[in-house]
């Protein structure tokens, strides 16, 4: 504080020490400005106190009130956090004992399907089997039919060369179950090697036979009925299982409709918690920051107090101190002779530097027209006005840049002689070696030409499988919104036909009680306990006229209750249009991927050869240009080499008069500037 103070009186007394002695000796005092400056930071000390106090007490108020509005709510979200974490609790059992049951119910069904694939497949399997015993058995019975006869009759040669002969001896050789005596004497006989061609009726061939055709009678008749025994079998038990998965569809659907609001109710809760212990641990938060704040305002509040006070005691004090009779006649006899001598010693330095320092601006404005910034004059200019720095240094620099403009002269000079001898040796040089690089230029522009256009090809079609692909992403995620909105229909219209069913049998329990079913009012038990609950009667009034027997509306329950199948109709119709419409739009996303995928494949082996076509060509480019290299490699570097030559000598040769003229009037600006700082006068 003590500083400030002393650094307020040094300015305001150099202030005045710096005045013109004409004004002084008009003035009363020159201290008493630094007295009205004192008097001025005293008011406006007070002046900033009251403003902060107004604003302090304001910040306490808040303190005292902004942090009792959000206990209620604090308490109200701690009491709702405790409701949903147990809500939730016991929706997560209730939706893990429906997914348990599901799961074990969708066990059951798959087994009771596959159970029906294994029982179908071995009904095929005993059918096809049947059907080939059948076959056989028929044929050879057949040909039993007519060997019989025919070996009765004494027609044995004739029967033998019919084709029931050969399928009566192969069944013989392979299935018939015989001794091998009688097995090797039927076979002799089919085959033509007895003696004679007339065999008796009663022989012992025609026993075998007939005994043969009927043990295959008696075969094919059990075979047929124990085939009508599976298939009846196979009949109850697809029978069974059928209804057995119909019930256990049902039982999935209702499930999974369970499991479905189950999870949104789960999800809703969750999100409900988890916004409510935010907003708590906000408040929680918000209420302690508030107490951190205001006891730090408090603090930094007295600190601010205490600082002001001090100031405001230094400031009187010293007020007092100038306002002494005796110090302020003691300033009047001292200040205004320092003053006068001051400033003259001020106005000749001022009037030698701004004579000097409009010298050196002018060659600074010379250098900068002739494109040669030079910072040595800024350092030169900014010593003369810094005040600092005395005039023999000053010198001293002018003299170092005289010195140095007078050696860039002289090597500007030996510089352009050597630029022009060089240009005209490399441009000769130049002109020959670019005639024997033409022809390369022209096979690298074609080869060139040809890679463009496969680069363009093969740019195309990779933006045509970009898009493709763009395409199947976007008929993808329309088919999983189309998917998802025919589900969320399936699942409403499905609800919708559960209420109509229970409003329709609550209204045939009292009109129809014979169509009543009692297990579709068990599931509203609970709502229609409760809803009882919330009713609150009146207290009954005096009784009225009496009225006759109450009689049913069982004609327009009649009419509700068609009008509700009618409804349940509608919600069956559109569930089926819509599963034919999901059916056709899965099928119609599918061919599109197939199509798709195709397209991409094509697309993807044209790339793949225009691909290897771009490699060869800019194979034969690469070796062209390595050619062209080899015979322009002279070219290049004497190219390279004049460039080079550019950048050395273009701004000499473009700017060599214009700086030989700034460097002769440069120094003769920094010779008067010399001269004015050596005593003499240019005015």
């Amino acid at each position: 504080m003590s500083a400030k103070l002393i650094a307020v009186l040094a300015l305001a007394v150099g202030a005045s020490a710096t005045g013109s002695h004409e004004t002084l000796s008009a003035s009363a005092n020159p201290i008493r400005k630094v007295v009205t400056m004192l008097q001025s930071m005293q008011a406006k000390v007070q002046e900033e106190g009251e403003k902060e106090l107004a604003l302090y007490d304001k910040y306490m108020c808040y303190c005292k009130t902004a942090g009792g509005d959000l206990d209620a709510d604090m308490k109200e979200g701690e009491q709702k956090i405790e409701s949903l974490t147990a809500a939730l609790k016991s929706a997560k059992e209730r939706k893990a004992q429906t997914q348990a049951d599901l799961t074990e119910h969708q066990t059951s069904r798959a087994e009771a399907k596959a159970a029906m694939d294994e029982a179908t497949a071995i009904r095929e399997k005993e059918a096809a089997a049947f059907a080939k015993f059948q076959e056989d058995s028929e044929t050879n019975l057949a040909a039993l039919a007519k060997a019989i006869p025919a070996v009765e009759q004494g027609m044995k040669g004739s029967f033998l060369q019919t084709s029931s002969a050969m399928v009566l001896r192969r069944y013989t050789m392979e299935k018939a179950i015989l001794p091998d005596e009688t097995r090797q004497e039927l076979l002799a006989f089919l085959s033509g090697s007895s003696a004679t061609d007339y065999d008796p009726q009663s022989g012992q061939i025609v026993g075998i036979l007939k005994q043969m055709e009927e043990e295959m009678d008696k075969a094919l008749a059990e075979a047929r009925a124990a085939e009508e025994e599976a298939i009846k079998n196979y009949d109850a038990l697809m029978d069974a299982k059928t209804k057995e998965v119909d019930s256990l569809t049902a039982q999935i659907e209702k499930e999974q409709t369970r499991v479905g609001d189950l999870g949104v109710e789960i999800a809703g809760m969750e999100n409900d918690l988890e916004d409510t212990e935010q907003s708590l641990a906000e408040d929680n938060k918000f209420t302690s920051e508030l107490a951190t704040n205001c006891k730090k305002k408090e603090k930094e509040w007295a600190g601010i107090q205490k600082l002001r006070q001090e100031e405001l005691v230094a400031l009187a004090e010293t007020i007092k101190i100038l306002n002494d009779d005796d110090a302020l006649e003691l300033f009047k006899k001292t200040l205004p002779s320092s003053a006068a001598s001051f400033m003259q010693i001020q106005v000749k330095m001022s009037v030698a530097r701004s004579q000097a320092l409009r010298s050196v601006q002018s060659a600074r404005l010379l250098a900068k027209k002739s494109q040669s910034p030079r910072p040595e004059l800024d350092l030169i200019a900014l010593a003369i006005r810094g005040k600092k720095v005395g005039f023999e240094k000053v010198i001293g620099l002018i003299d170092e840049m005289v010195a140095n403009l007078k050696k860039e002269q002289i090597d500007d000079d030996n510089k352009k002689g050597y630029c022009d001898k060089q240009f005209d040796l490399t441009e000769d040089k130049k002109k020959e070696l670019e005639m024997s690089v033409s022809d390369s230029e022209t096979a690298i522009e074609e080869m060139e030409g040809d890679i463009a256009r496969l680069t363009e090809e093969i740019a195309t079609l990779t933006a045509g499988i970009k898009k493709l692909d763009e395409s199947v992403t976007e008929a993808t995620e329309q088919r999983q919104k189309e998917n998802a909105e025919y589900k969320e229909l399936k699942q409403s219209d499905t609800a919708a036909k559960e209420i109509l069913k229970f409003a329709k049998n609550r209204l045939n329990k009292f009109y129809a009680p014979k169509l009543y079913k009692p297990g579709l009012l068990q599931e509203s038990a609970v709502y229609i306990q409760v809803s009882s609950h919330e009713q609150k009667r009146a207290p009954p009034a005096p009784p009225p006229e009496s009225f006759n027997a109450y009689t049913k509306k069982s004609e327009e329950g009649a009419g509700v209750t068609q009008m509700i199948d009618l409804l349940i109709k509608e919600l069956d119709a559109e569930l089926q249009e819509a599963e034919i419409n999901e059916k056709d739009a899965q099928k119609d996303y599918e061919g599109l991927m197939a199509e798709s995928s195709t397209k991409r494949a094509d697309d993807s082996k044209s790339i793949s050869d225009k691909t290897a076509s771009k490699a060869a060509q800019e194979e034969a480019l690469e070796n062209e240009q390595d050619n062209k290299a080899a015979t322009g490699k002279e070219l290049m570097a004497t190219l390279k080499y004049i460039h080079s030559l550019h950048g050395e000598c273009d701004f000499l040769l473009k700017y060599y008069d214009a700086r030989k003229e700034a460097r002769d009037g440069e120094t003769d600006a920094l010779g008067k500037a010399k001269a004015v700082l050596n005593g003499a006068d240019f005015s």
